[in-house]
């Protein structure tokens, strides 16, 4: 029996539809012909008693009476009414019951068959009453004469044999809607379950229910976030996906990332940067569904601070690399001229080489007290020096190493290095040149770092530091995005301020004031 079941929720569906349909029609065609033999038998009784008043009001009717042959005259008479109004019988009588008209006159002269006490009193008396013709339905009214006295009474009935037929033959038309709605109906659970159908794969329940567990064990059970959408709105999201987008369950979201509105297209590891979260970004189109996208997330934060010290530290020893290397042809140049017997020239070309250095060893570490950000400005010198860039440090530069207790010293790292990185890589190359200002105690801290590019407007820097799109490799937005970005978060992070003006050059003046938070 199970196997003549259908299998999928859409068939299920319909056939449980189905039946409720096919009750409610059978239901109702039935209340319906009990409803038309109702309306029939009342119909009836206002049609009979209407004959019977009709015939009991006509003065013709009380003249007949009191002439010696009433038949003669009121038989011809009640049958042509009976012919016109279609009832079965119409039998007027003395006020003791002998029949002077029937339909049969060979039951003329007879005693009538029903009940004649309550009409001889006056009133209109309608009853079922079996008589000659079978049962019936039958009103009985008395006849006055013009005095008012009861001088006989008729009686006018309708078979119940023909009010069966009257209402039967309404019930092919009953059928015939009911079958009507019927297929109507079936027509409306066909489309019905093609739709289902179409919307759950043709599962079946159990199928389904499995489908959602496992699905729902592999959102929890996946480290990462993961996003459905439609039509650039989610439908479905993990809790891993909650926490990095900072979304709580129930609540209503009134600002969605870019990368979940703006459409299915393709996105393969993307950085995006939003508050103090660096996030690596994947979507991926579903396939035969428009609009509809899977996107999947990643938390880089910690991981992109790290490589960004990392960077900074690389470009730093590669700058040292540098250093060797133009450090070991200029001991070359002094071996060769001691070689040479030119042991002064040998002395002057040393000595003016290691002053230069120590000259600007000197002034850093003179301005800022704190040794890895010395080290990093200088190797940020060595870099510049090499792409023919002119990197100083301002005059008023003074950084205490109290400083510290505002930022941290990979914070101070991560925000001069991608400032200074951003400034090298828009100098005018007709005017190259990046400038650098450092100053802060226990209280406060300020860099400013300018350089003579161009600089962004504001709506692509605000873009840049707190919802910045980057690439490892992308266009120059690209890649200077995710640096500010990072510098975003940290000035996040401590309620710091960012702005970028175009003054003397492209200008970006970051600064930070002393908390309670930090001082802890």
């Amino acid at each position: 029996m199970r196997r003549l079941l259908p299998s999928s929720v859409a068939g299920q569906a319909m056939l449980i539809a189905l039946s409720v349909v096919v009750i409610l029609v059978v239901a109702a065609g039935i209340l319906a012909t009990f409803d038309a033999r109702a309306d029939g038998r009342q119909a009836a009784r206002e049609k009979v008693g209407a004959v019977a008043v009709s015939v009991a009001a006509a003065p013709s009717t009380a003249r007949a009476l009191r002439t010696s042959d009433p038949t003669a005259i009121l038989q011809p008479m009640t049958e042509g009414i009976r012919t016109r109004t279609g009832v079965g019988f119409i039998t007027i009588m003395s006020s003791d019951g002998i029949r002077y008209t029937h339909t049969n006159p060979s039951y003329i002269g007879r005693h009538y068959l029903g009940n004649i006490e309550v009409p001889l009193r006056g009133e209109t008396f309608t009853e079922t009453y079996r008589g000659t013709l079978g049962p019936s339905i039958r009103t009985v009214v008395p006849i006055r004469a013009d005095s008012g006295a009861i001088v006989g009474l008729v009686s006018v009935g309708i078979t119940t044999d023909s009010l069966s037929r009257s209402w039967q033959s309404q019930v092919p038309l009953i059928a015939a809607l009911a079958g009507a709605a019927l297929v109507c109906a079936m027509a409306g659970l066909w489309l019905l379950r093609r739709r289902i159908s179409r919307d759950t794969g043709g599962l079946a329940p159990q199928e389904l229910r499995h489908m959602y567990e496992h699905h729902d064990a592999v959102l929890r059970a996946v480290r990462e976030g993961l996003v459905v959408t439609e039509n650039g709105l989610p439908v479905l999201m993990n809790d891993e996906a909650r926490r990095l987008l900072e979304i709580d369950v129930g609540t209503e979201v009134t600002a969605l990332p870019d990368f979940l509105t703006d459409g299915a297209r393709e996105i393969s590891d993307r950085l995006y940067v939003d508050g103090t979260r660096v996030l690596v970004v994947n979507r991926m189109p579903v396939p035969g569904r428009r609009g509809s996208a899977v996107v999947t997330i990643r938390d880089r934060t910690e991981l992109s601070s790290t490589i960004g010290e990392l960077d900074s530290m690389t470009k730093f020893a590669e700058a040292l690399r540098s250093q060797a290397h133009e450090s070991a042809n200029r001991l070359h140049t002094i071996v060769t001229l001691v070689e040479m017997g030119r042991a002064a020239d040998a002395v002057a070309f040393a000595t003016d080489s290691l002053d230069l250095s120590q000259q600007l060893i000197d002034q850093f570490a003179e301005a800022v007290a704190e040794p890895a950000l010395v080290a990093l400005l200088l190797g940020k010198v060595a870099q510049a020096g090499e792409r023919g860039i002119a990197l100083t440090l301002t005059e008023d530069s003074q950084l205490s190493d109290a400083a510290t207790q505002v930022l941290s010293t990979s914070e101070l790292v991560t925000v001069v290095g991608n400032l200074v990185d951003n400034a090298l890589d828009a100098v005018d190359p007709a005017d190259p040149w990046v400038e650098v200002g450092i100053t802060g105690d226990c209280q406060g801290l300020e860099i400013i770092v300018a350089d003579s590019g161009a600089g962004m407007d504001p709506e692509m820097f605000a873009r840049a530091q707190h919802r910045g799109y980057s690439t490892k490799s992308g266009g120059d937005e690209a890649g200077r995005g995710i640096g500010l970005a990072l510098v975003g978060q940290v000035v996040a992070r401590h309620a710091g301020t960012i702005v970028a003006e175009n003054s003397y050059g492209s200008v970006v003046r970051v600064n930070f004031v002393a908390t309670e938070r930090n001082e802890r």
